[in-house]
């Protein structure tokens, strides 16, 4: 059987689902799109190429096998978009919690079928159908799950809200022991710099004790404050609208000191190795143009 373990973002790396663009489909059209990056993308004729996407996809695999990591990938369903795998599922601790997801998007998981067959059937979980809940909301950093949800009232009439109020108290019922906070997100169908599809989008763990952030991502200003005094103010590297949109906090860690980062992020790949990470640098720019990046690509099965 497979085993799985992930108790935080950072540690080191053993096994991964990596996603796939290979016969990715067409160009959706605009009543298709499901977030506001995408959208304008299509509109402008920008939408990324099925052939660049392969190039940037080939070049993350090389660098996580190169250190050493395991990577799995999906079976390929013809002309669907399967490239973002942190949204159809997640593993926290030693389980592997299916996500309820976009109907649309429900093939995906169909699509990884034969890894999820060598989990344990006792450490599968899938949520009922009225929770909510996709693995780019779901962060974890030890005893705490940080998890980005919406609370407006319009939350059924929003595309971009994934996560329900269900999908936190779901995991506070999963995980007693741990710290479920709630992070209450902005979130927008027009404006991809105003729009954090997931909490990733505009916040994310590096290190031991670093994270990357964009303070307007957040609608109230205490889960800001929250992180801020959790982190400190010194270990924080906040990022603009532009840098959110651009899905800077959106990188990958393979261990505690190397981070998988976007070729174009300058100003957060020095910072970064200012405080002493390895940057691997790779092109992954035109996957970005579907509001998605590195940690959206990968669902790990298992970190020291």
């Amino acid at each position: 059987m497979l085993k799985l373990s992930v108790r935080n973002e950072t540690s080191t790396l053993r096994a991964v689902v990596l996603g796939t663009a290979e016969n990715n489909g067409p160009t959706p059209q605009a009543a298709e799109a499901y977030d506001p990056k995408s959208l304008e993308h299509i509109i402008a004729g920008t939408y990324p190429l099925e052939s660049d996407m392969l190039k940037e996809m080939s070049a993350f695999q090389a660098v996580l096998e190169r250190h050493g990591v395991t990577v799995y990938r999906p079976e390929i369903i013809p002309e669907l978009n399967q490239i973002f795998s942190r949204d159809i599922g997640f593993v926290i601790d030693d389980y592997l919690i299916k996500a309820n997801i976009l109907p649309d998007r429900a093939e995906e998981w169909q699509a990884i079928a034969p890894i999820v067959n060598q989990v344990a059937p006792e450490k599968r979980i899938i949520a009922p159908e009225e929770v909510h809940i996709e693995g780019g909301d779901v962060l974890l950093w030890n005893d705490f799950i940080f998890v980005g949800t919406y609370t407006g009232s319009d939350y059924a009439d929003i595309n971009t809200a994934r996560t329900n109020a269900q999908g936190v108290e779901f995991l506070r019922d999963l995980f007693p022991q741990k710290t479920v906070k709630a992070f209450d997100l902005v979130k927008s169908m027009r404006d991809a710099r105003k729009n954090a599809l997931h909490l990733d989008c505009c916040f994310q763990p590096v290190g031991k004790d670093k994270a990357i952030i964009h303070e307007a991502g957040f609608r109230n200003p205490d889960d800001f404050r929250y992180l801020q005094e959790l982190f400190g103010p010194s270990n924080l590297f906040p990022i603009d609208a532009e840098e959110m949109y651009q899905m800077c906090s959106n990188v990958f860690s393979i261990a505690e000191d190397i981070v998988v980062s976007e070729q174009q992020f300058h100003r957060l790949n020095a910072w970064l190795r200012e405080n002493g990470f390895q940057v691997e640098e790779i092109p992954y720019h035109e996957i970005g143009k579907q509001e998605g990046l590195l940690r959206c690509s990968t669902l790990p099965l298992y970190r020291d």
